[in-house]
């Protein structure tokens, strides 16, 4: 079973957009034990709509996947070592790798695949920048600040913060510290998309890590952290179709979804929404 029954390939087929699940980068026992299973959930999800894929999508004012733009499905890698080879291998086909989380350690990999100048674009919830975590350097609290340590990473912009979660005071200073921008969910919904996406440079290529919780957990309640409050789904839209119409997309991963914990399966058909734009974006500004 593919994405949206797309054509199946290996990571480093010639294509322009490579969709590659990975279920887990590191072994990090806690509430996200349950993210393992959501490339699955997505994938299967995303067949009730791959009839449609010609079909005029009105959130893109065109078909939902425009040709000719080759997109195929490279399934699923886990472990770290794995994930990063596999990204390596779709950038060095030419192809924008499109990854199926797992839980927000699987970012850490996969921006490492990467060896020239990125933005950053981070929705969620939670800051992700402690230190460590039970002893675990590369876990789910950690990518943002592992992010920050790479040389090719040149800004990170932080959307959706709210709350309460493993962040501690220290950490949103050293977050600042580093050059991130940190916008909250209150200040998105009162400044506006347009007004972040002027927040983000242009120079480079933009990563986006799209952790399920940044958006209202009315629309993504399998989450494995909810928090009240968040991006709409008007939001996430809107920030997706604008980031592709303003600089490359050099990529993007899709975390933190839970499958056991979703009802009806909405969260995962979020996801696969949010796939589509993102590609869709991509497919218009090529």
């Amino acid at each position: 079973m593919t994405f949206l029954g797309l054509p199946q390939a290996a990571p480093g087929d010639a294509c322009e957009v490579a969709i590659l699940g990975v279920p887990r980068a590191v072994s990090y026992p806690g509430s996200t034990d349950g993210c393992a299973d959501a490339p699955a959930a997505i994938r299967a999800r995303s067949q009730r709509l791959a009839r449609f894929v010609d079909h005029h999508d009105f959130d893109l004012d065109g078909p939902m996947l425009p040709g000719p733009l080759r997109v195929v499905d490279c399934g699923d890698v886990s472990g770290a070592e794995d994930a990063e080879r596999a990204v390596r291998a779709v950038l060095g086909s030419g192809g924008v790798p499109i990854v199926l989380g797992g839980d927000d350690s699987v970012p850490i990999p996969v921006l490492r695949a990467f060896d020239t100048p990125l933005s950053v674009v981070q929705v969620d919830a939670h800051l992700d920048f402690r230190d460590e975590v039970q002893g675990v350097r590369e876990g789910y609290s950690s990518p943002m600040r592992r992010a920050s340590e790479m040389d090719h990473v040149r800004h990170i912009v932080q959307v959706g913060l709210r709350g309460v979660g493993s962040a501690r005071a220290s950490d949103v200073a050293d977050a600042r510290g580093a050059g991130n921008l940190l916008v909250t969910a209150h200040q998105l919904h009162d400044r506006g998309v347009a007004w972040l996406l002027d927040q983000v440079p242009v120079e480079a290529p933009v990563f986006v890590s799209f952790d399920l919780d940044g958006l209202d957990p009315s629309l993504v309640p399998g989450v494995s952290a909810a928090s009240p409050g968040g991006l709409t789904y008007d939001d996430a839209r809107d920030l997706l179709l604008g980031l592709a119409s303003r600089t490359p997309i050099a990529g993007a991963a899709f975390t933190e979804l839970v499958p056991s914990l979703d009802v009806n399966e909405r969260s995962a058909l979020v996801v696969v929404r949010l796939v589509t734009l993102l590609i869709g974006g991509i497919a218009r500004r090529a």
